[in-house]
């Protein structure tokens, strides 16, 4: 099986321009620029929601261990007469050498915490940001989008039918893995199952039926072909007095005889909440309880909600360019921006200061921990200095940076530290889950650690990031630093 993106081609070049300028201006400065660190975190949850689903880093992880720039590469841009022949040459040897910390790739996520982070060279580190970004921002955008999908259809199965609505190819295939992983249970597109081993569903387009001569000869053809999953498109014409009727007797006529039974029928227009319950009623009349209503038509999670309470009979959900666009909120925003450049007192923090109070980074080499209480629930997400102890044994004061008056603590409760080195010196040292164990994972978090008020679609209940007392006053001192030297302390990023 075909597990990796990087069998027929090089993506090292996904860069932006500016990261190629920067790095040359870094290595003709000074032939050994200092290790730096850099995050990546985003500032708003998609479709003003409570959470976010992290997805992308087994990509990240190839594409870091794949990084190098071809002679091809090399020429285009000495083409471009912008660099240096000693620059060039040093990048026709180039390979990443830093380390990469993450949180375990499925896990629930929320604004302004280090979701990823890179510690590394400095010329390592600014080559990566334009690809790490475009990794993590689609794939987390569609987990996170499919992850409400999935909550608003109540237990009922959810496919991906989005393929030919996506970007481009890569879209379909990585938008496929990253439906997949936060509760998608098949996908229409084939090379996302050859490539990931996901279960592949679909049956048959309008056109299957309007090339026969009438709807029932249509059915029975495709019964005949597929008699052990025959699934019927009955709103080709009319499916109250023509798809329904036809798929009875299609399952009467065809493949009753056959001791087969009709396994679904499948709506993909009109009011899909009315029909379907038609539909159900003169199914079971005809004694056909056992035959699935599967529907699709531009379906999303604000969609399937109103489907339902209106009383929908629905077994089972397609969903397409909603999904795999993520149409609603098509931007996850996840952005890199450093936080710290090492010298030989250690790493030092920096911070980008902004008018907007979301804008000003958390600085600094850090560890994020998940706070449980007592019932395994998530209370909080703390961020602290990156080897500072934890320790929860007795009543742990930490900062709520919005309101850091108050006096808070945490007591009985757990931590547990998101994250993990997955890359040191350039080299793997993690073994990667399968889909299987991340879509547990994920479901496994939204069914016992994340709050339900968190997973409302209508103003759900905002997760708690809070800080450590040290890092806070880290924090708050540079602030104060940065300020009496009357300057802010900006990256090469443009967000």
């Amino acid at each position: 099986m075909i597990k990796t993106q990087f069998d027929k081609r090089n993506i090292s070049m996904v860069m932006d321009l500016y990261e190629m300028t920067m790095a040359n201006g870094y290595f003709l400065r000074e032939k050994d620029p200092h290790r730096v660190v850099f995050d990546v975190f985003y500032r708003r949850n998609p479709d003003n929601g409570g959470y976010a689903v992290f997805a992308g880093l087994e990509q990240v992880i190839e594409l870091i261990e794949n990084l190098h720039f071809g002679e091809d590469d090399i020429e285009y841009f000495r083409s471009l007469n912008m660099f240096s022949d000693e620059f060039l040459d040093y990048l026709s040897k180039f390979r990443f050498s830093g380390d990469i910390y993450a949180f375990p790739e499925g896990t629930v996520m929320y604004p302004s915490e280090p979701i990823l982070t890179v510690d590394a060279p400095l010329i390592d580190a600014q080559l990566l940001e334009t690809a790490i970004l475009a990794e993590i921002n689609h794939q987390s955008l569609i987990a996170t989008k499919t992850s409400r999908i999935v909550h608003a259809s109540k237990g009922r199965a959810v496919s991906d039918f989005g393929a030919r609505r996506a970007h481009n190819m890569d879209a379909a295939v990585y938008g496929a893995r990253a439906a997949y992983i936060a509760g998608a249970s098949s996908t229409a597109t084939v090379l996302a199952g050859k490539r990931f081993g996901i279960p592949v569903s679909g049956t048959m387009a309008h056109s299957w039926v309007m090339y026969f001569k009438d709807e029932f000869e249509a059915f029975r053809n495709y019964a005949i072909t597929y008699p052990d999953n025959t699934v019927l498109l009955v709103d080709t014409y009319d499916v109250l007095d023509s798809g329904i009727p036809n798929a009875i007797r299609t399952a009467k006529e065809v493949l009753e005889p056959m001791g087969k039974r009709l396994k679904g029928i499948r709506l993909d227009s009109g009011d899909l909440a009315y029909l379907s319950k038609e539909s159900r009623r003169m199914l079971d009349e005809a004694g056909m309880t056992d035959c699935q209503i599967v529907v699709s038509n531009s379906l999303d999670e604000y969609t399937i909600t109103s489907i339902l309470n209106q009383g929908g009979r629905i077994d089972s959900f397609g969903v397409g360019e909603r999904l795999i666009t993520a149409k609603s909120d098509p931007v996850f925003g996840a952005v890199y921006k450093i936080a710290g450049v090492w010298n030989e007192d250690g790493c030092q923090p920096r911070i980008k200061v902004s008018e907007s109070p979301e804008k000003i980074t958390n600085p600094g080499r850090k560890q994020v921990y998940r706070i449980y209480n007592e019932d395994g629930q998530a209370v909080a997400d703390l961020i602290t200095l990156f080897d500072e102890p934890v320790d929860l044994t007795a009543p742990y004061r930490y900062v709520d940076p919005i309101k850091p008056w108050k006096n808070r603590s945490f007591e009985n409760c757990t931590a547990k530290p998101l994250l993990q080195r997955v890359i040191k010196d350039g080299k793997r040292v993690v073994n990667l889950p399968t889909l299987e164990e991340l879509r547990t994972y994920v479901r496994d978090q939204l069914d016992h650690e994340i709050w339900p008020e968190e997973q409302r679609f209508e103003n759900p209940h905002p997760h708690h990031l809070d800080m450590s007392p040290d890092y806070y006053e880290m924090k708050m001192d540079l602030l104060k630093e940065t300020q009496k030297h009357g300057g802010q302390q900006l990256t090469g990023s443009r967000d």
